[in-house]
């Protein structure tokens, strides 16, 4: 089972759905929060849709339970919590969720998780993934970015 990771800012479009298209990935599974603000530009949710189908002929789903929770966000983005504390609670409201038994295998293998992180560092993509892998075992994470494959 292989799921893919990207997110959209500091690239351009023709960056953005060429290391999606060449990623070979079925579906895009979009994990953020807000996928419609105005500062998402081209992945604004109704325009990423179209996008995706006319230039990488890959599905789009929007999973808001892979999302965190705005009082987690905020929190992040207020710097009241670091990233460590951020990760645990992420983590944490993954757990309550039970994502893992809710969200069917075939839905994330052949996907590329998405949000709006450049990097896979400090995102909360990757900890999904990771949430994934450790649930399932047996998932292959391969980060999606510019330059070189991160694994």
């Amino acid at each position: 089972m292989k799921v893919f990771t990207i997110g959209f800012t500091k690239k351009s479009a023709r960056e953005f759905f060429t290391l999606l298209a060449a990623s070979g990935a079925k579906r895009l599974v979009d994990v953020r929060l807000n996928n419609s603000s105005q500062l998402a530009g081209f992945s604004k949710r109704d325009d990423l849709e179209y996008f995706l189908g006319a230039i990488c002929q890959m599905d789009y789903l929007h999973l808001p339970e892979l999302a965190p929770t705005q009082e987690i966000l905020d929190a992040y983005k207020n710097k009241q919590m670091d990233w460590p504390a951020y990760e645990q609670a992420f983590l944490q409201l993954l757990r309550e969720r039970r994502v893992e038994e809710r969200i069917a295998r075939e839905v994330l293998d052949g996907s590329v998780l998405l949000c709006s992180e450049p990097k896979p560092e400090k995102c909360h993509r990757r900890l999904v993934a990771e949430y994934f892998q450790r649930a399932w075992g047996n998932l292959d994470i391969e980060h999606l970015c510019l330059g070189k494959k991160k694994r």
